[in-house]
């Protein structure tokens, strides 16, 4: 096998750098191209990337089928407040709710009520509206896949206290036998 001396496996596979000092100076400018860029973009620009972005990601999680126990339904919420508003309070007025009721459910010390869930479908349809297409029931799927999630995740906890609470009365089909 012969040495290419434009690729060094300390740069990949493909690379144009012979020295690090090239490969830091390009990354340099680079970052600077990047920055420059960014610099140029508007604040509604970065908020519809952002609520884009929330969408795509509430989208592949009600597609999962793992289950874990985890709380994506409030770390969607927090996403999509702290993408729209610089403080979660006035986020919690806009929608009738006190900014502890608010604060109770994005740290899952409360489940949203329905009223909750029907002001926030309410609210993402009206910020979408110029973003992109956003199905306002998105907010309940996702809420109860996470629900379907943590269940199935927490089987074995639940399962042995319960089964023996459950019987079944009617010999309808012997349990156990073919």
């Amino acid at each position: 096998m012969t040495k290419d001396k434009n690729i060094a496996p300390e740069f990949g596979v493909d690379s144009r750098y012979t020295s690090k000092k090239e490969y830091q100076s390009e990354a340099t400018a680079l970052m600077e191209a990047r920055l420059q860029r960014m610099k140029g973009v508007s604040k509604d620009d970065i908020i519809r990337a952002k609520l884009l972005q929330l969408k795509l990601q509430m989208q592949e999680f009600i597609k999962q089928t793992t289950h874990q126990k985890k709380h994506y339904f409030s770390e969607f919420l927090q996403q999509y407040i702290d993408s729209i508003y610089s403080k979660r309070a006035v986020f919690a007025k806009d929608i009738g709710i006190t900014p502890v009721q608010l604060s109770q459910i994005i740290n899952n010390h409360r489940a949203p009520q329905d009223d909750f869930m029907l002001k926030l479908m309410i609210h993402s349809e009206m910020i979408y509206k110029n973003v992109c297409t956003f199905q306002k029931e998105l907010w309940y799927q996702v809420y109860f896949h996470e629900k379907l999630c943590n269940t199935m995740a927490t089987q074995q906890e639940w399962q042995s206290k319960l089964e023996k609470d459950v019987v079944v009365s009617e010999p309808i089909l012997k349990y156990g036998k073919k």
